[in-house]
């Protein structure tokens, strides 16, 4: 039995993984649950599963929960709510699925608690990467992904040294702007927030949507899996692949390709992350290939998409570029949201952000949660 605290229970990746566990009520027991505003769903999750542990971001309405709950549950808030849930003794790991960069330091105070982590939050890992990693390395946890490109990396590799391999394949959908032919580079600005939450293959929460109709999603992986599985940014590369069956590829250095294709369900990688290193029966995933009929893969179009580019350059600068590239994204995307900014202002914004940092070689935390508040406050401006 594995003990879990799910951070961010109530967005898309924290709704799966309560599937998951309600999935495989023998192996997996969720301890402790936070939620970011949504109390309604938070309480119908404690009351169903019962942890010992709850946190809401809003004070008043942990006070409101803890007054529904009485002394079966207690009731935290705050960032001092996901520091106490993510170094909770009983935990065996804890699944960080918060959007954005709140997610950090719970996974650090994790770390240092000898927790495992399974990561579903990019930003963690695009920030403080080398901090993580060597953190993690230190206390001799483990650091599994949860992204299904990740995932299917982590099991292709299996074990195998990075000698071994030539380069790493992250898949993309390509979005739902992929056809050069219905959406050329000089319509991008009249691109609408509604169309481009409108992804082709993947049901996922408003941000990462945006970020996968810019590919800026597939620029942060690209980063991610630079630092999770410790290889340069060189032997990263993408591929867009429409279908999303292949999840992504894992290339040796004697020419073979090992690939990990499925039907899109996160609740794959989710229950993988959760019960490696065992696989548990499940019948929710069913891949039938005759109907899929065809795999099809392409070169991304950086012309159109230059995210790629922008994390390529930030994943090879390292320091605090990385979260300069992260945190000026993330204020774009509201702003695109928002009405304020087109589709292609977005990775403009970055661009100039990027453009106007004074990088720091390998920083402290400090450092780095100092590049994220400037680059947010110079993407605003």
């Amino acid at each position: 039995m594995k003990n879990v605290v799910l951070l961010g229970s109530t967005g898309s990746i924290g709704t799966s993984t309560v599937k998951v566990a309600e999935d495989l009520p023998d192996q997996i027991r969720l301890i402790g649950l936070a939620a970011g505003g949504n109390s309604e769903l938070l309480l119908a999750q404690t009351r169903k599963h019962g942890p010992a542990v709850i946190s809401i971001s809003d004070p008043a309405k942990a006070k409101a929960l803890q007054n529904i709950l009485g002394v079966s549950t207690q009731v935290y808030c705050g960032n001092e709510g996901l520091l106490k849930l993510a170094t909770l003794p009983a935990a065996d790991i804890v699944l960080i699925a918060i959007v954005g960069t709140a997610g950090l330091q719970p996974a650090l105070a994790a770390i240092r608690a000898g927790k495992d982590i399974a990561v579903a939050s990019k930003e963690i890992l695009v920030m403080a990467g080398e901090i993580v990693m060597k953190e993690a390395r230190r206390h001799g946890v483990k650091v599994l992904a949860v992204d299904s490109e990740h995932s299917a990396i982590f099991q292709c590799l299996d074990g195998k040294p990075g000698s071994s391999v030539r380069k790493l394949w992250l898949t993309a959908s390509g979005g739902p702007f992929r056809s050069k032919t219905d959406w050329p580079k000089e319509n991008f600005s009249e691109i609408t927030v509604e169309r481009a939450l409108k992804h082709p293959s993947w049901v996922m929460g408003r941000k990462v949507t945006i970020d996968s109709a810019t590919l800026f999603n597939k620029g942060l992986e690209m980063i991610e899996a630079r630092w999770l599985f410790d290889v340069e940014m060189a032997r990263v590369g993408v591929v867009v692949h429409p279908q999303s069956i292949v999840h992504s590829m894992v290339e040796f250095v004697d020419g073979s390709l090992i690939a990990q294709l499925s039907t899109p369900d996160m609740c794959l990688p989710i229950q993988y992350a959760l019960t490696y290193p065992a696989r548990s029966a499940s019948d929710r995933v069913q891949t039938n290939f005759p109907k899929i009929g065809t795999l099809t893969f392409e070169d991304p179009d950086t012309e159109r998409f230059p995210s790629i580019l922008l994390a390529r350059r930030a994943g090879d600068t390292c320091g605090t570029l990385p979260a300069v590239f992260n945190a000026a994204n993330e204020v774009a995307v509201e702003a695109f949201v928002n009405r304020k900014i087109n589709f292609p202002q977005i990775t403009e914004t970055v661009r100039r952000v990027m453009d106007a940092h004074k990088v720091v070689d390998h920083p402290t935390l400090e450092k780095i949660l100092e590049a994220d508040a400037w680059a947010r406050c110079e993407a605003a401006r």
